[in-house]
């Protein structure tokens, strides 16, 4: 019984071109209580390769969270067992904005501690107690509301190359960072302002919102779906689009295209630009956002040092990797003095400026 990928990227990628069938992409997730995570993870793996899903799939005690692809064709029979599990029946599935058939090129299904790191270890706190859920309709006539704070719940790589007009994005490379901070800088206004929050999904939001009612924050909202959910509505509504940009995703993607407008800039020159790269030195692979002008020559590096490790042999680039380990260290999003023009949020008047909600 297979219960674990076992083709690489390439080779999927290669069945999936013969093929020749259109993919879905699409996200959702839910908090609910799962005596067995890892009976469950067995279970869904064997299912869904069987329909020729892929994708990222975390399970938890407190639930599940999934971004995944499968053959158009077989989305009905993948609905069919979603609704077969009690707490995903009739599930909100979150359909990208944008398909690629070569979004996900491996199913992983991975049992974790939480759905979404948090580092919170509170007892008392109900994760199922959130915040109240808002439409596109009811989200804009919030944030034009004075006595509504926004708030993005992304990482700061995610909201450079988009986000919501006069939103306060916290300057940080991970979810957990942001709770402390936004609950110190906001903490004069839980009685008084609205706290609307959004994310990519709402899977953010959700633990979020439930967290800062637990603080004592007493109007707190989120954005129903997220940025998807928000654009699917938009558009088929015909609403005023109040997102400026493109949605970061965490597939091959990498964002989806929400406006034309162009927000962020070059890493490395300063052009506006909002396409993120990985390094295209394997012992480097940092995310940054790269023009076409500078990848090209900089060969998809991030530095000149990287560029010259890049350029030699395979077997070369091994060697010096041998001995350097492999650890997220290497993975990291968008932090490199070497970067001249990262934008830094700690720098921008918009982002926690508490002094104007005070007048």
């Amino acid at each position: 019984m297979q219960l674990y990928n076992k083709l690489s990227a390439k080779e999927r990628a290669e069945l999936i071109e013969k093929a020749g069938k259109d993919r879905l992409t699409l996200s959702f997730y839910q908090y609910a209580k799962i005596e067995n995570p890892q009976i469950f993870r067995d279970e869904l793996f064997i299912t869904w390769n069987a329909l020729d899903v892929l994708g990222r799939i975390y399970v938890a005690h407190e639930g599940i969270n999934a971004q995944l692809s499968l053959p158009a064709d077989r989305f009905n029979a993948f609905k069919s067992h979603l609704d077969s599990i009690s707490f995903l029946k009739d599930i909100r599935l979150n359909i990208a904005v944008e398909q690629d058939n070569m979004s996900f090129l491996k199913l992983k299904v991975k049992v974790r501690d939480k759905i979404v790191a948090d580092g919170l270890n509170d007892d008392t706190f109900d994760v199922t107690n959130k915040g109240r859920h808002v439409d596109a309709v009811q989200f804009n006539e919030l944030i034009d509301d004075e006595n509504t704070i926004l708030v993005d719940m992304r990482n700061h790589y995610e909201s450079e190359i988009g986000h919501f007009k006069n939103a306060r994005r916290p300057d940080v490379d991970t979810f957990r960072e942001s709770l402390p901070i936004i609950e110190n800088d906001l903490k004069e206004f839980k009685d008084d302002k609205k706290l609307v929050m959004y994310c990519t999904g709402g899977i953010r939001c959700e633990k979020a919102s439930a967290y800062f009612k637990h603080k004592g924050f007493k109007n707190v909202y989120q954005l129903e779906g997220g940025i998807i959910e928000y654009t699917r509505q938009v558009n088929d509504s015909k609403l005023e689009n109040k997102f400026l940009g493109k949605n970061f995703v965490f597939d091959e993607r990498r964002s989806e295209r929400i406006t034309d407008d162009v927000i962020a800039r070059c890493h490395q020159c300063g052009e506006p630009a909002d396409t993120h790269e990985n390094c295209a030195n394997d012992a480097c692979h940092l995310l940054f956002i790269q023009c076409e002008k500078c990848k090209a020559e900089m060969d998809g590096c991030c530095s000149t040092t990287c560029k010259e490790i890049h350029s030699l042999p395979f077997e070369e680039q091994k060697a010096l990797r041998k001995g350097q380990g492999n650890s997220n260290d290497i993975f990291k999003k968008g932090r490199a003095d070497h970067l001249p023009y990262k934008k830094d949020l700690r720098n921008i008047t918009e982002n926690f400026n508490t002094d104007s909600l005070k007048e």
